[in-house]
């Protein structure tokens, strides 16, 4: 087993390693870099380690892009900017946190050890699976990479095709707005009763349902693929009621789940995730996390999988890693769904928190119909609120008046 060989910039330094080549992973060293331009880096990835906005893998099809075309800096031109060793292709297989070094393994089967000062967990999230049976239940696809859009638009082809998506979520229904302006035909299966059931009040998930209906897709909603088979022109998807759907491809957005597997095997407290403090810490020294496979106190012991939680916890990460402890403190960050047949406007209140949704009091009737929805607490303060159609544009108007 051989040492991997880092630039030193003084005798003995050892480098910040930063596991994971996503956002997370190249921010936190882009804003380390704002602080201290010349400790060593090593950023370990097990892709190329190109850098591209995720959210763009769910309105490829419409804008006629393939993966290729979604990566906005190649990831040596990264690596030359920010003065980072990257090791790309390169598996992380175990951490020993007593001795702080990584157990590598290349892209060749050799394997290394990796020595650091501090260690940054930006291993993100995967799919979440569920069983299926049939014959054909291995077909079924998700896209999480670059790697798998690829693999999907492939499949896809030049012709129209015929996509049942798995999940009415948040990917869900931009995926089925996409592939719809895409010129392909989309059902979605969902075991609830309208979309993004779990994120939106009934009448902004009503909205949301209209819209995409009228947009072409044929909802099945309050059941759930149980089996896919092989059929004579292409797929069969059984469905939990006895429906049956014929179908070319089968996407499933069912969720994602954090990436914990290193973390739990080096004895790292995790829960829905890496467990993190204010400071982004985990429960072993000089170990942090940030990003999809986090779980962060800051936010009540949530993990976030969106852009600007990952924004802020780079920022905050980065000072503390260059000697200035910043505890992290997110500030209200709306999330807007990628879903042009409605564009919509989300800023959620902690699950736990009680309260309910309400059509905006000063003028219901106008609220209902043009999608203004405000959470309110036990105690009568906004604690959240969503925006629909022409309403999405006053998403600074709405913060302004909601409560952290």
């Amino acid at each position: 087993m051989s040492a991997v060989s880092i630039p030193q910039t003084s005798p003995g330094a050892t480098a910040l390693v930063i596991v994971g080549a996503g956002l997370a992973g190249w921010t936190t060293a882009r804003e380390f870099r704002k602080l201290d331009a010349n400790a060593p880096i090593v950023l370990v990835t097990a892709d190329s380690g190109d850098f591209y906005a995720k959210p763009t893998l769910s309105n490829a099809c419409a804008q006629k892009r393939s993966a290729d075309q979604l990566v906005t800096t190649p990831a040596a031109k990264m690596a030359e900017t920010l003065n980072v060793t990257l090791l790309a292709h390169t598996q992380v297989q175990s951490i020993d946190a007593k001795a702080q070094t990584l157990t590598l393994s290349a892209a060749d089967g050799a394997t290394q050890t990796l020595p650091y000062s501090h260690l940054v967990l930006a291993t993100g999230a995967h799919p979440i699976h569920v069983p299926l049976q049939g014959d054909a239940a291995t077909l079924a696809q998700s896209i999480n990479h670059l790697g798998d859009l690829a693999r999907f638009q492939q499949l896809l082809g030049d012709t129209p095709k015929t996509v049942l998506i798995m999940g009415a979520g948040l990917i869900g229904c931009e995926f089925a707005n996409d592939l719809l302006q895409g010129g392909h035909t989309v059902h979605v299966v969902d075991p609830a009763e309208r979309p993004l059931a779990a994120l939106l009040p009934a009448g902004a998930g009503d909205q949301m349902r209209a819209a995409l209906q009228a947009l072409g897709v044929v909802w099945h909603f309050g059941t759930t693929v149980q089996a896919l088979n092989h059929s004579a022109t292409g797929l069969a998807a059984t469905l939990g009621n006895g429906d049956v759907v014929a179908a070319d491809l089968v996407l499933s957005a069912i969720g994602l789940r954090a990436d914990i597997v290193l973390a739990q095997a080096a004895g790292i407290a995790c829960e829905r995730g890496v467990v993190v403090n204010a400071l982004l810490q985990t429960g072993v020294e000089q170990v942090f996390a940030l990003g999809d496979c986090a779980q962060y106190a800051s936010a009540g012991a949530r993990t976030l999988p969106y852009v600007m939680p990952i924004m802020n916890a780079a920022r905050a990460l980065a000072a503390t890693l260059a000697g200035t402890p910043t505890a992290l403190v997110f500030p209200l960050m709306p999330v807007s769904i990628k879903t042009p047949a409605l564009p919509t406007v989300v800023a959620a209140p902690h699950p736990a928190l009680p309260g309910s949704w309400i059509a905006d009091a000063l003028d219901t009737e106008a609220a209902q119909a043009g999608g203004i929805w405000r959470f309110m607490d036990a105690d009568g303060q906004q604690r959240g609120f969503v925006l629909t159609g022409k309403q999405s544009t006053r998403r600074m108007e709405l913060a302004k008046t909601t409560v952290l």
